[in-house]
């Protein structure tokens, strides 16, 4: 890659900063919460073919498709553009969706996770192709649903529609610019205790099903410093995270009680035994009556869309010396960014399938810092969206040797 072709990244970029900044506003002002993306994938559309794509389309899900190429190598931006909700709208200082602007920074629901990396992935790969450099190459910008299921709108892509195989994957979650290389795993259980219902004024005549639950949630918040560690990827996390009674009215003992648990697995963690872990909390006299299991996704998208998939997320990294690892760290370089070590998340993206299950090399480059995410401090600053467009626009070209 020569300086030359760097400066004209870098001078194509800055001419369309405004429209770069502008298209993110636009798409933070359209709500995608539960999943429900088909207008701001819509409007993702108009851009690309604005931009001139090869194709633009939805697939069966409703996870938004653009494709620039039709080379032998295959590369996916991959950016989710649904969000979780606002929660209570008088904790925020400013209207989620229309945001605020201060300091640089642009305040929304989304900014961060993870709609700040659409716009620099959607440009960057055109200003790629319009430089050549996207010449053997099949690229693709992939906006999809992921708040609810990790991983569940790219295993529809490589197994059901389109049915492609990535050669690599950079994931646009928030990385603080820097190169992301993996993260822990996590699986998800529910915890059911069956009991007996009875008036609470003859509780004697019932069986508490909630109170069989009580050992079980004092051993989850005991148990984590026995859980597994790696010097990468870290400690093993548990978290008891819901509960839900079903009771025939607050004034009767309750019949049935669930406990949701997520637990985060690092390398040496497999869920077979994290979930043993939770059953052997259960006290033996209540092992007739309390079950554990791994929980199943099959709501169906807003299309209609159905793809069942259990709950369990395996962990993933690839080693700092793979060729998309210092592909991207030259990248980095590049454009002007200070050197700085590869990373990981300490949240969940969609690499739990990219890599985890389907084992296709994956980094991550974001705008932003996930500390930020699902808060109402949710935000991004605008020189590092900007900034992102370029690294999208010059990585591929670097795989190729550039």
């Amino acid at each position: 890659m020569n300086e030359q072709t760097v400066k004209e990244i870098q001078s194509r970029v800055a001419a369309q900063r405004e429209r770069i900044i502008q298209f993110l506003r636009e798409i933070v002002a359209i709500p995608s919460m539960d999943s429900q993306i088909g207008p701001v994938g819509e409007r993702i559309a108009e851009e690309m073919r604005s931009l001139g794509y090869d194709e633009v389309r939805f697939d069966q899900m409703g996870n938004i498709l653009g494709r620039i190429g039709s080379g032998g190598k295959i590369i996916v931006m991959d950016s989710h553009i649904d969000t979780v909700g606002i929660g209570s709208p008088e904790e925020w200082g400013w209207d989620p969706f229309i945001g605020k602007v201060e300091d640089g920074i642009l305040y929304a629901r989304g900014a961060c996770d993870e709609k700040g990396s659409t716009p620099g992935m959607v440009y960057g790969l055109a200003i790629a192709r319009d430089l050549g450099l996207l010449k053997g190459w099949t690229a693709y910008y992939f906006g999809n649903m992921e708040e609810w299921c990790d991983g569940i709108a790219p295993n529809t892509f490589v197994e059901a529609d389109p049915r492609v195989r990535p050669d690599f994957v950079v994931i646009g979650e928030p990385t603080r610019m820097q190169v992301y290389r993996g993260h822990k795993g996590r699986v998800e259980m529910e915890v059911v205790s069956k009991g007996r219902s009875a008036h609470a004024a003859s509780n004697h005549l019932g069986d508490n099903a909630l109170y069989k639950l009580l050992p079980v949630i004092a051993g989850i918040r005991d148990l984590e410093p026995h859980l597994g560690d790696h010097p990468f990827l870290g400690h093993g996390k548990i978290t008891a995270s819901d509960l839900h009674v079903r009771t025939p009215s607050i004034n009767a003992v309750p019949d049935e009680a669930t406990l949701f648990v997520d637990r985060r697995l690092t390398f040496g963690e497999d869920k077979e035994k994290a979930i043993q872990q939770v059953r052997d909390l259960i006290p033996a006299e209540f092992r007739d009556s309390v079950t554990v299991e791994e929980m199943f996704y099959d709501t169906p998208s807003y299309t209609g869309f159905d793809f069942p998939v259990d709950k369990y997320f395996p962990a993933w990294a690839l080693e700092d010396e793979h060729p998309l690892v210092q592909a991207g760290q030259r990248a980095r370089v590049l454009i002007g960014l200070p050197e700085a070590p590869s990373g990981k998340w300490n949240f969940s993206t969609n690499g739990i399938y990219w890599a985890g299950k389907a084992g296709i090399p994956s980094i991550g480059f974001g705008p932003g810092d996930e500390v930020t995410a699902h808060t109402v401090n949710d935000s991004v600053a605008l020189d590092e969206v900007v900034k992102a467009t370029e690294f999208y626009a010059i990585l591929p070209s670097l795989l190729n040797g550039g």
